[in-house]
């Protein structure tokens, strides 16, 4: 069988048909708010300290969010510490309150998926003052757009780092697998102002379109300006509708992201309207069905990384803790940055749904001797995880 999986550093490629990049990285999904009191009992406490750790996230029920909490609960098990969830819809009040709630819980380190950069100026603050190791997941402080809140990151040796992948390549990648198709009027659909992940997919998308046209003066693309659902299928599945009826003969829509929710809404708002396979579809969060949606034109392309960004974020913050990592003073901390899975056809589909959906790309004996790598250690299993890598390991 030919090997199609690939570590991208420059990302995708991705077949002319159904080609997609899997699992959404990082936006949230519907949760509506506050708590979910999901507090996971990962094995009795750890034989160093009773150490439990917190997860904020936009959603730990929605496609993503299950995953995600799926992967660091196993992790949690394994390694003896107490996990507790906050579900914060992505909303700013939410986000900044979960982490006083998960300090106030008593948890020594927290990983947040927050939506904003300015967000993480609270959670870095109230974290320091508690003295609670924090990390990110899905998401980095922009230094660029964000300075003072960068800075803060660099202030407190409490905020230990990020994992995350490189969202610009990624949109750039999806705008131009439309644009080889033939797409040339394109929609876009967000999630919510603001969020620093989408702005760099956002980047991405114009930055293809503008090679394009520069390149191509009597073959014009065109991007929408952005429309925003946040992290519901009712306003994926408005907007998607938007989208199309103010924009004659739109012929793509990107869904940037909202944790899967959205881009259900839009995939069956146009299945009402008989437009599967007449607007090609792509995005950067997983389906369930993504098989289905490939081979029935629902989807053209899916891009992004995957579930298993917390993971390594939880491992972060665990070193933290247990005092193995240190970061220099004045810097930012730790960053991992992940490599993107994709599957080039529905067939291979398969391969990616035995290792990553059906079961999980590491074993609890795996993910104990993981939470004692040093960090360059730590980094290389990050940028080594692909299906050939997991097809390797448990084929031994």
């Amino acid at each position: 069988m030919k090997k199609k999986f690939k570590r991208l550093g420059a990302l995708l490629l991705a077949g002319t048909m159904t080609a997609s990049m899997l699992v959404g990285c990082g936006a949230g999904a519907a949760s509506g708010a506050a708590p979910a009191d999901g507090s996971s009992a990962g094995g009795a406490a750890a034989a160093d300290g009773n150490i439990k750790i917190g997860v904020s996230i936009w959603s730990s029920t929605d496609v993503l969010g299950s995953q995600c909490k799926k992967i660091v609960d196993k992790a949690a098990k394994a390694n003896g510490v107490e996990v507790q969830y906050v579900d914060q819809g992505h909303v700013s009040e939410q986000v900044t309150a979960s982490v006083e709630q998960l300090c106030a819980a008593g948890c020594k380190g927290i990983i947040i998926c927050n939506s904003a950069d300015s967000e993480m100026t609270s959670a870095i603050n109230t974290c320091t003052e508690q003295g609670v190791y924090i990390a990110q997941f899905f998401r980095i402080i922009s230094k660029e757009n964000s300075p003072e809140v960068y800075q803060t990151a660099c202030n407190s040796k409490y905020y230990v780092g990020a994992v995350h992948e490189d969202e610009e390549t990624n949109g750039y990648t999806l705008v131009n697998l439309l644009l080889k198709k033939g797409d040339r009027k394109i929609g876009l659909e967000a999630w919510t102002v603001g969020d620093a992940t989408f702005q760099l997919r956002w980047k991405g998308y114009q930055r293809a379109i503008e090679e394009w046209n520069a390149a191509n003066p009597n073959d014009q693309a065109t991007l929408t300006e952005p429309v925003y659902a946040n992290t519901s299928s009712e306003e994926g599945a408005s907007a998607a509708l938007s989208l199309y009826n103010s924009n004659p003969g739109m012929d793509a829509l990107i869904v940037a992201g909202g944790g899967g929710d959205p881009l259900v809404g839009s995939i069956g708002a146009y299945a009402n309207e008989g437009l599967t396979g007449k607007i090609d579809v792509v995005s950067t969060d997983f389906l369930d069905d993504l098989a289905d949606q490939l081979k029935s034109g629902g989807m053209f392309a899916e891009s992004g990384g995957h579930f298993c960004d917390p993971l390594f974020a939880f491992f972060l913050v665990l070193n933290a803790v247990k005092g193995n990592y240190v970061k220099e003073e004045g810097t930012f901390g730790y960053e991992i940055l992940f490599p993107y899975l994709y599957v080039s056809s529905p067939d291979d589909y398969a391969n990616y749904e035995k290792y990553f959906v059906n079961d999980d790309p590491y074993t609890e004996e795996e993910m104990v001797e993981m939470a004692s790598y040093s960090f360059e250690d730590l980094s290389k299993a990050a940028s080594n995880l692909s299906i050939d890598d997991v097809i390797s390991r448990h084929s031994n």
